[in-house]
């Protein structure tokens, strides 16, 4: 699959400054030992189970199934993780490598919050600094999460260039990294960016998946018919998608955000409209205007290079869901199974529902519930008001 370092098919790489090169290489060297190294993969396994709470449930939603009728939905409850999402899995993995690197400065972006929220944390359980770049309509949009990180002890920089979102998050913390890489760990939470961060936080996230297809088995006693997952850049949907990836009657679909409507410039559904390009130091495909979402963690221009591989070689598909119909499976969920998603969950939600409908009571379907909807609740709230 991944034929060269770095390169899935033509997308990844490492188109970067020269001065970041010599840093990368530094970050991959030690990437690759800490893999090798049974401490560090016994301390990571150490602080998932006792410090995030994994294994989490892989829940059959049965009145959520009555009710829409069709395939039985299984969740894979990432919203139940400490801190509220997937993202701890990663920042947990890239913080105890930055710790063992002897980095103590360590600067992350976020769009959402949550991983923000989750590098904040790591940092305070292992003692390092901590900043965190956000889009300054990112900060309006999530003010809780903001508070959270500053509660943390982390500084959270509003970045005022751009559109304000998470593209110029990732451009400043690119920045920063440039010049202060000495010290410097960029605990990047997508699996975006120039290699090895790609495959950094795939190998962080696979728990996902990896714990999903264990788990269905062991339940049902055969592999699932489908897996969802959202797609902003991708990291929760390559975490669950990876470990199934040889397992090829497991159709794999990931669910971009599609905002006003994909006839509109107001979406980020980077594969479903966008070409292949180079953004922040990888090729992906990407959008050329600004870009939109209800759920600012899947605001992003671009998209991991692996999911490109996958829609290229037709080993996932790659769909799109509105505003309006994440809403509507927010409310759905949270009124079936007591279940309040995270909104860029919701639009995994949104597309598993309408795409039960279609199939028989045996098949069976796994949605990624990434996040739940803590760093939502002020937004939807306003968007009721309206």
């Amino acid at each position: 699959m991944q034929k060269e370092k770095g390169l899935f098919g033509e997308y990844g790489g490492a188109y970067v400054p020269n001065e970041l090169k010599d840093v990368l290489a530094e970050l991959e060297k030690g990437f690759e030992e800490a893999m090798k190294d049974e401490e560090f993969l016994k301390e990571f396994d150490y602080y998932l189970k006792e410090y995030v709470g994994r294994e989490n449930p892989l829940y059959y939603a049965e009145r959520l199934s009555d009710e829409i009728g069709g395939a039985k939905i299984y969740f894979k409850r990432e919203d139940l993780n400490h801190t509220g999402a997937h993202k701890i899995n990663n920042a947990i993995g890239q913080g105890l490598l930055a710790k063992r690197m002897g980095k103590t400065r360590v600067i992350a972006e976020t769009g959402a919050g949550q991983h923000g929220v989750a590098t904040a944390t790591v940092c305070a359980l292992l003692g390092l600094d901590c900043i965190v770049y956000m889009g300054e309509k990112d900060t309006k949009r999530q003010e809780l999460n903001v508070f959270r990180m500053e509660i943390l002890g982390a500084e959270v920089v509003a970045v005022k260039d751009g559109n304000r979102t998470l593209k110029e998050a990732v451009d400043a913390a690119l920045k920063d990294y440039v010049e202060n890489a000495e010290n410097t760990f960029y605990l990047l939470g997508s699996a975006v960016g120039p290699h090895p961060y790609p495959t950094i936080v795939k190998t962080f996230q696979s728990v996902i998946g990896t714990e999903a297809r264990e788990q269905i088995l062991k339940v049902e006693n055969r592999l699932p018919d489908y897996i969802v997952a959202c797609v902003g850049g991708g990291s929760n949907a390559i975490g669950l998608f990876h470990p199934f990836f040889n397992d090829k009657e497991v159709k794999m679909i990931g669910v971009e955000p599609g905002g006003e409507g994909l006839d509109t410039n107001k979406h980020a559904a980077s594969i479903n409209k966008g070409t292949s390009q180079i953004i922040h130091g990888f090729r992906c495909y990407a959008l050329e205007h600004d870009t939109y979402s209800i759920a600012a963690g899947l605001d992003y221009p671009g998209v991991g290079p692996e999911h490109s591989y996958y829609n290229d070689i037709k080993r996932a598909e790659y769909t799109s869901v509105t505003d309006e119909e994440a809403l509507d499976a927010f409310f759905t969920l949270s009124k079936t199974e007591g279940i309040i998603p995270a909104l860029e969950s919701a639009h995994a939600v949104a597309y598993a529902i309408k795409l039960a409908k279609t199939l028989d009571r045996e098949k069976i379907i796994i949605v990624n519930l990434s996040g739940r909807v803590d760093k939502d609740v002020a937004q939807v709230k306003e968007i009721m008001n309206k």
